[in-house]
C-alpha cells in the first residue's frame, strides 16, 4: 500500500502505522489529489542508541554532587 484515502486511514490507522515503522511511505489522498505524505523517521531506535554511545566515549564525568566557588556569568 503506497496511496490510501483519508477515510481509509482512519479506518485502519494502526494498521498504516506498522507499515510505516517498517519501513514505507504512504500517500495520503482526499478525492483522489495527494494531500500529504507519512513517511518513517530518520533514525531508528538502533541509530540513536549507537549515535549517543559515539558521543559518549568523549563525554567526562566529574564530581557533579560538591559545591564550587566560581561564579558563572550567564551570557546574555
Amino acid at each position: 500500500m503506497d496511496t490510501i484515502a483519508i477515510s481509509d486511514l482512519r479506518a485502519n490507522l494502526k494498521k498504516v502505522i506498522k507499515e510505516i515503522e517498517h519501513g514505507s511511505t504512504i500517500n495520503i489522498t482526499s478525492r483522489g489529489k495527494i494531500v500529504a505524505k507519512l513517511v518513517p523517521p530518520k533514525y531508528s531506535k538502533e541509530k540513536a542508541k549507537n549515535k549517543l554511545k559515539e558521543i559518549g566515549k568523549g563525554a567526562v564525568l566529574g564530581d557533579i554532587i560538591s559545591p564550587i566557588d566560581t561564579k558563572w556569568e550567564a551570557a546574555r
